[in-house]
């Protein structure tokens, strides 16, 4: 269950990244020389196309920054749709199938990406994104309803590290696969045909091998049906009824945290989807080397947001901090961090080297947002924890129409002055969600996590019965 739901969020990762990738050989790149607007020449770094491939015979595409920037961000049009309704049916009728018709219809999404782009053009391609989101958006909440019906509490934090882990080990696979097999096979469609058949496989294993619950699973042992009954029952018995949305939605730690959210994800999503366009359209990377280095960051990321969480849980444990105050500090250095570091490798200029360095410290300073802001959901209410995470990674997502289509008006010509731009703005908000958060946040159980009334009211209803009570006595 664990590897397989593994598998599943690398393969989504995979299908939604490897176009980043793919769009710097799609469309016809103008050259530029160095010059007074900062752009790197060629030179020995190589051409933004492969060597000894006709840049016209490879792309037919003639899509400025800004049609390019409205093709990276359609995917998140679809996924922030069907977030919340997909934890919510994957509740009620298991997440088996929610998860695993959602990865499918993005695999078949992804086999046509070539077709549809030579006949729809990119009005075809926007509109194949969109539907590949309304699949990906059933990923994490279905998976959360399987984990809570499959992974006993003692082993929670094992499975969910290993089965959310695949987003990074994705990025990563998706990143450098795509630049190798597009320069060894001479053609960008192969990429799209090689993730999608992946994504088809792994629906006929999960099919075969995973289920609902464990009640429902033909081949599980009695010893481990009846250790899985018992780890979990106490557990189902204590799943709320109800949702209390007002006390959710009037919550204000709960809007810190998707402030918090939004900033991660902007800087997030500018460095996803525009970090390939940055090193072939500024750095005039070629493509082998463009795949291999946007994949270094995220490789990074996934070892330091491991390491960032081994300090805090110690933190914490030793209470240096309080829970609250450590949400607070990681989250912090995992905003101001990787915005100052994008600053500077805007203004490192054409030195390969040290913008590569910066951008991976970027992206490894990012790790802190997971001991942080990301795991916030679970202090402020574990019973409704998944509610609240499709609440807050729904509104963060939406950023992701955003970030890329921003950078797209705001690059027309990829050079670095442009650019420069792109990162300071990333920085501001980086810094204003993150003082919401530092302001507003809380690592405390909120009162509506076991209770349905209001403390504060209760309070008051209590010190006004009494004085009734005082008054018929003194009466």
């Amino acid at each position: 269950m664990a590897i397989m739901g593994f598998l599943a969020v690398a393969n989504a990762y995979t299908m939604r990244v490897c176009l980043n990738i793919a769009i710097t050989q799609m469309v016809h790149r103008p050259s530029h020389s160095a010059g007074n607007d900062g752009s790197c020449p060629a030179g020995d770094l190589g051409d933004v196309h492969m060597e000894g491939t006709d840049p016209t015979e490879l792309t037919g595409f003639d899509w400025d920054e800004a049609t390019q920037g409205m093709i990276l961000s359609a995917f998140y049009y679809g996924y922030i749709v069907t977030h919340l309704p997909g934890g919510m049916l994957a509740e009620r009728f298991g997440g088996k199938y929610s998860l695993g018709f959602g990865v499918l219809s993005t695999a078949v999404f992804t086999l046509l990406t070539p077709w549809t782009v030579n006949v729809g053009g990119a009005t075809g391609l926007i509109i194949l994104r969109v539907l590949e989101g309304l699949g990906e958006g059933f990923t994490f909440p279905a998976l959360n309803a399987m984990l809570a019906r499959w992974a006993p509490i003692s082993e929670r934090g094992r499975m969910g590290s290993l089965v959310f882990g695949g987003a990074q080990i994705g990025n990563i696979a998706g990143t450098y696969l795509s630049g190798l097999v597009i320069k060894e096979t001479g053609e960008w469609q192969s990429v799209f045909y090689l993730f999608g058949a992946i994504g088809i496989l792994w629906f006929i294993l999960w099919a075969i091998l995973c289920y609902n619950d464990p009640e429902s699973h033909p081949f599980i042992s009695d010893k481990e049906k009846k250790y899985l009954e018992e780890a979990l029952g106490s557990h189902r018995s204590s799943l709320p009824s109800a949702i209390p949305w007002k006390a959710i939605f009037m919550s204000v730690p709960l809007w810190a945290l998707v402030c918090a959210q939004i900033g991660h994800d902007y800087g997030y999503f500018t460095m996803v989807t525009d970090l390939p366009k940055y090193m072939t359209g500024v750095l005039k990377f070629d493509i082998h080397r463009t795949g291999t280095l946007a994949a270094l960051p995220y490789a990074v990321m996934w070892l330091s947001s491991i390491a960032f969480g081994w300090i805090c849980d110690k933190i914490v444990k030793r209470n240096w901090l309080t829970v609250t105050n450590a949400r607070k500090t990681f989250t912090t250095i995992a905003s101001v961090g990787p915005g100052i570091c994008m600053i500077l490798a805007s203004y490192s200029g054409c030195n390969t080297e040290a913008v590569v360095i910066l951008f991976t410290a970027s992206m490894g300073l990012m790790g802190a947002f997971y001991p942080g802001m990301k795991v916030n959901a679970l202090d402020l209410s574990g019973k409704y924890a998944g509610t609240i995470m499709a609440i807050v990674n729904g509104i963060g997502a939406i950023t992701g129409i955003i970030a890329p289509y921003l950078v797209g008006l705001l690059t027309p010509d990829s050079t670095l002055v442009q650019w420069r731009l792109v990162f300071w703005i990333a920085l501001a908000v980086f810094i204003l969600t993150n003082l919401v958060f530092v302001a507003w946040a809380s690592g405390d159980e909120q009162w509506w996590n076991t209770t349905t009334q209001d403390p504060r009211k209760q309070r008051e209803a209590e010190a006004g019965t009494n004085h009734s009570v005082n008054a018929e006595v003194k009466l």
